[in-house]
């Protein structure tokens, strides 16, 4: 019932999109800052996909997903309040900053504890790519955008629907077959692709192409494999499998019980990855300090499935 106008007072914009854009504003309440998303409703199929966005961030929050703070209907705009975070998109710090193995490996972790928590809810996200993953100073890695979200149920636990960006697309996506919550990890592969190489594969193809070769192409390959960790190697391999069946869940990549190299035990729930720096940080941008205390995982790799 509030009036968002006299409650908030705008910064600066920070992003815009065919939705609308989305702003960083001040809580005059409290002096925190947050990100409005002001969502324009026009059109059916806009507001089919603003409705979904605003049930899946309000029924599940997460640390490690974007949570809604309020919502208010202005006019044809409907503004979603959201925590700010103050570090970008992965996206920014992947144009901007090197990231180191073990920083790929944080981020990684944070990514699959988000999505881990929404595939046990029985929501696939339908569009992890490094745009719609924020970063904060304080070291937090978040998903955002669930505007593309799919609830699903234990009797329905499939779609078919081709829903997602076309590079990060999983192949059962693009060929239009019943698929699962595993699409989402093969667009954590993709993103881990693009961490190491600056991009992502057939990026400079059109979605149509870039659809085709992945449905019809072989396992995305980093270009030069060798001068990066069998452990990451190892990581983008479960993450990439084009066969559903053998792709490692979230929950198999997070419940790993492994040792470490002197036999001792590093953790109880685990992870599989053990990425340890190769390389030191270079210097970051005032802006993307996100990294300033990594996590440094240090856990075996596990054989693939067969």
């Amino acid at each position: 019932m509030e009036n968002p106008v006299t409650k908030y007072t705008e910064l600066e914009n920070i992003g815009s999109g065919g939705f609308g854009e989305v702003c960083r504003a001040l809580d005059n309440a409290t002096g925190g800052e947050v990100a409005i998303k002001k969502i324009n409703l026009q059109g059916l199929r806009r507001k089919e996909v603003t409705v979904n966005e605003l049930m899946v961030m309000k029924m599940n929050r997460n640390p490690n997903l974007v949570n809604c703070l309020d919502s208010y209907l202005v006019d044809d705009e409907l503004w979603l309040v959201m925590e700010y975070m103050d570090g970008g998109t992965l996206s920014d710090a992947i144009d901007e900053m090197y990231i180191s193995e073990y920083e790929m490996a944080a981020i990684s972790r944070e990514c699959l504890q988000g999505l881990d928590f929404l595939h046990s809810n029985y929501v696939i996200h339908r569009d992890v790519k490094s745009y719609n993953i924020l970063l904060r100073t304080d070291g937090s890695v978040k998903l955002a955008d669930f505007g593309l979200s799919a609830q699903l149920t234990p009797e329905q636990n499939r779609r078919s629907s081709v829903v997602g960006t076309s590079w990060w697309m999983a192949p059962e996506v693009v060929k239009g077959q019943p698929y699962g919550p595993k699409v989402d990890i093969w667009s954590l592969g993709i993103v881990g692709i693009e961490m190491v190489e600056r991009q992502v594969p057939h990026c400079n193809e059109s979605p149509t192409l870039a659809e085709l070769l992945i449905a019809t192409g072989g396992t995305p390959q980093l270009q030069q494999p060798k001068l990066f960790s069998a452990l990451l190697r190892h990581f983008l391999s479960c993450c990439l499998q084009k066969n559903e069946e053998r792709r490692w869940s979230a929950k198999e990549l997070l419940q790993v019980k492994c040792k470490g190299a002197a036999g001792q035990t590093v953790s109880e729930d685990g992870l599989l990855l053990h990425w340890s720096p190769r390389h030191q940080m270079s210097p970051l941008p005032p802006h993307l300090h996100f990294c300033k205390s990594p996590f440094l995982l240090k856990i075996l790799p596990l054989p693939l499935k067969h």
